[in-house]
């Protein structure tokens, strides 16, 4: 059965309250396996044994969260040249600018190679429930890239 991954740092009820969606919209596709993982223990294997990605990180001065960058990392060499093409999807929160957190990913998935099969969900603030909505369809979406 194919592996969708969710590797997220959660510090908050809004980032919680995506992660939850993320995974809904995730379980809404028949016969994918969603396995959701704290970007600070998940290790490189996990990544290796996954056939897609979500990413969720809060933007924190600008960039994505430490716990993030610890885990692309940990995971950069054991899967530069193994996961290529892997497909992937990313939200993220924040206060006011998240832009730089976006492009932060962005720079460490291009250099993996990884394609992007699904538009960024950028939060600002409390999260509304067209976020909540969003946040369930981008589960969904990178979901279905592996549904047969």
């Amino acid at each position: 059965m194919p592996r969708l991954l969710v590797v997220h740092h959660t510090p908050s009820p809004s980032l919680q309250e995506l992660l939850e969606a993320v995974r809904e919209g995730a379980a809404l596709v028949p016969e994918v396996d969603v396995v959701v993982r704290p970007a600070l223990t998940c290790s490189p294997v996990e990544v290796l044994e996954c056939d897609a990605l979500v990413l969720g990180t809060p933007a924190n001065i600008g960039y994505m969260s430490g716990a993030l960058k610890h885990f692309f990392d940990q995971a950069y060499y054991p899967c530069l040249d193994a996961t290529v093409g892997r497909p992937f999807g990313l939200y993220v929160h924040g206060g006011d600018d998240v832009g730089g957190a976006v492009r932060s990913v962005e720079t460490v998935t291009g250099a993996l190679r990884w394609k992007r099969v699904a538009p960024v969900l950028e939060v600002r603030g409390g999260v509304q429930r067209a976020d909540r909505e969003a946040a369930v369809e981008l589960g969904g979406t990178v979901a279905a890239v592996l549904s047969p």
